[in-house]
């Protein structure tokens, strides 16, 4: 272990100090830009340029969401009030936020954890915030026989009205998001778990190896369509959202059917040399990519997210070993692979939650207050240490630059959770109160991840 707790501390404190410069307001609340401009003189950042130089100068689309909205900002929020009291500007902005999820809860249509009424239950869970109750009504009211309709899925790629499974766009983080609820004791979200629930399993396509889900169902496409095996968009979130309803609502035939889909999952694995990764499209794409991925979103770690579900729900054996075997196993290959280390061109190049060193390092803390390994603390202090050195910044602020495969300029500082500072300080000053209070220290209770750390 290198940094120390304070230095973490000390360049989250100045990334969240930039963050809060890039809050703008209208009067519909507060919003921030996916990105922001770089001046090329003296490498600073200008939140009010950003639309001269690839940032923005209107809301983005998503501007209430976890993913790059003022969601990621209220969930950063809520880990800055466990390191320390709110600042009044921050105190403001988290009211804010919560002002305009409620606000526009009874005319959204986004069902997503990402975007939508999934990520708004979560935000407002996290903050401690009224209004979850009817964030499920909402859901109940939107819900239909098979699921929640998706309008950006458009013809010829898909059918009219098709639905997604996975865990940040679909039914899955739906079901997340209600057995968070319902653990809370909000009213309905049993309800809203079971519907949710019992559309997964109707969506199941059985398999020898096991039943999987696929991205879209295969009655809304037109062409072949792709498994995506990991976390964000497959088979490693949707067992895992299965699996902690199954626990939370009593269900064992819910936990019984994500443990089969993780026996799928094994089964696309590759398990070699004592390590555990999952190929990130079944059949691999055309483009040449790389087949696999080590963070959260589609690589190990993220997949990793599977067994400490199963864990939790008390499932003893998966494909032959204890779930904890394969959570060890997950984060042995993303060792292995080098991360953080930057080794070529196009394998770590992203820092954030999503896609990169953040995301990891958040997983392998929940692992480490679940198991109290030392190498895993020291693991996740040097994903730490790596950031605090790819921090870029002048004064009193700092921010990260890495690609984003969306963006059109890719390395632009992004602001938000996802892909951004937000999530980076967040995970930086977990570490240092970790660092500080030990593995018994609280941590924010996302409806994505609360199970994880036991």
């Amino acid at each position: 272990m290198t940094a120390s707790p304070a230095h973490h501390r000390e360049t989250a404190e100045a990334a969240l100090r930039w963050v809060l410069d890039q809050v703008r307001w209208d009067a519909a609340g507060p919003w921030v830009p996916e990105s922001v401009a770089v001046d090329p003189l003296d490498g600073s950042t200008d939140g009010a340029a950003a639309g001269a130089a690839g940032g923005a100068a209107t809301p983005p689309d998503g501007r209430r969401g976890i993913h790059s909205g003022t969601g990621g900002l209220a969930l950063l929020l809520a880990e800055v009030r466990l390191a320390r009291p709110w600042t009044t500007e921050e105190a403001t902005l988290a009211a804010a936020v919560a002002d305009q999820l409620r606000a526009a809860t009874a005319t959204e249509t986004e069902v997503s954890f990402f975007d939508g009424l999934a990520g708004t239950l979560s935000v407002l869970l996290a903050l401690g915030e009224p209004g979850a109750e009817a964030v499920i009504e909402r859901l109940l009211a939107l819900a239909t026989p098979d699921g929640w309709p998706t309008p950006w899925l458009e013809p010829p790629t898909y059918a009219p009205d098709a639905r997604i499974c996975d865990a940040t766009l679909g039914t899955a983080g739906v079901l997340l998001a209600a057995a968070w609820a319902h653990r809370r004791g909000v009213p309905r979200a049993d309800e809203l778990a079971a519907h949710a629930a019992a559309v997964l399993l109707g969506e199941a396509e059985e398999t020898a190896d096991g039943p999987r889900w696929l991205f879209v169902p295969r009655r809304f496409r037109d062409t072949p369509p792709t498994e995506m095996p990991g976390w964000s968009h497959g088979q490693a979130g949707i067992a895992s959202a299965l699996a902690v309803a199954g626990s939370e609502l009593g269900r064992p035939d819910l936990v019984e059917a994500a443990r089969r889909g993780t026996e799928r999952l094994l089964a696309l694995a590759d398990t070699s040399g004592g390590g555990l990764t999952v190929p990130r499209y079944v059949p691999p794409l055309e483009s040449g990519d790389d087949p696999v991925s080590y963070g959260w979103c589609h690589g190990a770690a993220g997949t990793s997210q599977v067994f400490a579900a199963l864990r939790h729900a008390g499932v003893a054996d998966v494909g032959g070993h204890p779930p904890a075997h394969w959570q060890r196993a997950a984060f042995r290959s993303v060792r292995a692979a080098g991360v953080p280390a930057r080794l070529r061109p196009g394998h770590w190049d992203n820092d954030g939650q999503c896609c990169g060193t953040a995301g990891v390092g958040d997983l392998l803390l929940n692992l480490w207050q679940r198991d109290r390994d030392g190498d895993h603390l020291a693991y996740a202090v040097e994903i730490g240490d790596a950031l605090v050195s790819r921090a870029q910044g002048t004064g009193s602020h700092r921010w990260w630059r890495f690609v984003e495969h969306r963006a059109e300029q890719p390395l632009l500082p992004g602001v938000g959770w996802m892909q951004g500072a937000a999530g980076i300080a967040a995970y930086l000053l977990r570490l240092a109160r970790l660092l500080e209070q030990g593995p018994d220290a609280p941590a924010v209770e996302r409806a994505d991840t609360w199970w994880a750390r036991g």
